[in-house]
């Protein structure tokens, strides 16, 4: 099926009523206030500071013997985020539980010797994994500049700057552009291959972590206004736009070669509907952060190709992932790709009314609350099958922190419930 004929497929049943947005998002407002926020706030470690990451929906709270660098730093940014944007306690319990994420950062996981943060202490702060990766140091940017926004404070600020300025350094590829991922405590770089790499595959450049350094380099511009962020960037934007995310969404990519040749590996093979939505609305962020006029049909163009070929219109919910235009070849539902799609599709309706996007949006929402939501907690599982079968079951891990959903859910009810607060 062409794409052109799918979307005109999608166009005909989004003629169906839609629900009203707006009773979800008053559902969604009472949901993060009682529920959700409330939940994530119970993970902060009384003791030695930092989160404590484990937990099922089946099986309950886990026992944590380790802090992973990316959930940590997540954390701080969601607890930032939502005090900024109203959502705290009236005893600021999420400022405070931020400030804590940050403290645990800085003092534990902050290398004193070679700079930017390691990857994994234990429960105490020691440290158990020393290598750097890039994707986590990016989200200790977007961390920092988020807590800095939300108070002001100085800190956070500094050392966001300084850790651009070590990334940029140590990291950069100054021959091609862009920027190598996957290193050792010292900053050297890890062998092509090596199965320590963790995140993405070690000698090679990700769609994944320059899209988060993109959405890093963003905010941390906005806050700082610093011309070598600025110049990152849009280094960052232009080629996630020419090589990860282009105007043609079939041509997507996990991974490049270091001077950009395409990667002919099967592994590599294929895009991520959720990583595509996400770029869609985190390019026009860094579009208007900017000043520049925001690229809306590259916007469109991702979001009504994730649509098309990876969307579950008589269920509703966002397959994981597929290849060109062809039907999605894994249909399982995670949980940070819905996540995205509610976001992407936030935005969309913003900008234009569009009855399809309403449609979907609105399955979506059913989709999730009826099969993804755990009833307990109002926490999403972490993945189902396309009927919405529980495949992983868990609520809060080294890699489900509460920022894809939280983020989401705020964009959501700021839009369509914005006087509901």
């Amino acid at each position: 099926m062409k794409w052109s004929l799918a979307w005109l497929l999608i166009a005909g049943a989004a003629r169906l009523a839609a629900a009203p947005l707006e009773e979800h998002a008053a559902a969604y407002r009472d949901q993060l206030t009682q529920r959700i926020l409330p939940y994530w706030l119970a993970t902060l470690d009384p003791i030695h500071g930092g989160f404590l990451l484990s937990a099922d929906a089946l099986s309950g709270p886990g026992n944590v013997t380790e802090k992973q660098l990316v959930s940590q730093a997540r954390m701080v940014w969601t607890f930032a985020h939502a005090h900024r944007h109203g959502w705290d306690t009236p005893q600021h319990a999420a400022l405070a539980a931020a400030w804590n994420g940050y403290r645990f950062l800085t003092n534990h996981f902050l290398d004193p010797a070679h700079g930017g943060y390691f990857w994994k202490t234990d429960r105490t702060g020691h440290v158990v994994d020393d290598r750097k990766l890039l994707y986590g140091e990016a989200f200790v940017l977007y961390a920092f500049a988020e807590l800095h926004r939300a108070t002001q404070a100085s800190a956070p600020l500094v050392e966001a700057r300084k850790l651009h300025q070590l990334i940029q350094q140590r990291a950069r590829d100054a021959q091609h552009r862009g920027w190598s991922e996957h290193f050792t405590r010292d900053w050297r770089p890890l062998p092509d291959g090596d199965p320590q790499a963790v995140v993405e595959i070690a000698g090679l450049k990700s769609a994944n972590t320059h899209l988060h350094l993109q959405e890093a380099f963003t905010e941390l511009y906005d806050v700082s206004h610093d011309p070598e962020v600025k110049r990152s960037l849009i280094e960052a934007l232009e080629l996630n736009r020419q090589y990860f995310y282009p105007r043609d969404p079939a041509q997507s990519c996990f991974h490049r070669q270091p001077d950009w040749r395409p990667v002919t590996d099967p592994r590599s093979a294929g895009l991520s509907y959720g990583h595509n939505v996400e770029f869609a609305w985190l390019m026009i962020r860094a579009d208007q952060v900017l000043g520049r006029p925001p690229d809306w049909p590259h916007f469109y163009a991702h979001v009504n190709h994730a649509l098309a070929h990876g969307y579950d219109h008589p269920r509703g919910g966002l397959y994981h992932r597929g290849a060109g235009n062809a039907p999605a070849s894994d249909q399982d539902k995670v949980w940070w790709v819905q996540a995205e799609l509610l976001a992407a599709l936030t935005d969309a309706l913003q900008q234009t009314d569009n009855a399809a996007h309403r449609e979907a949006l609105d399955r979506l929402i059913h989709f999730l609350d009826r099969y993804q939501t755990d009833p307990r907690t109002g926490i999403w599982l972490d993945t189902v099958d396309a009927a919405g079968t529980p495949k992983r079951t868990g609520l809060a891990h080294a890699w489900k922190a509460n920022y894809h959903d939280v983020r989401a859910l705020i964009k959501f009810i700021q839009a369509f419930a914005p006087a509901s607060r």
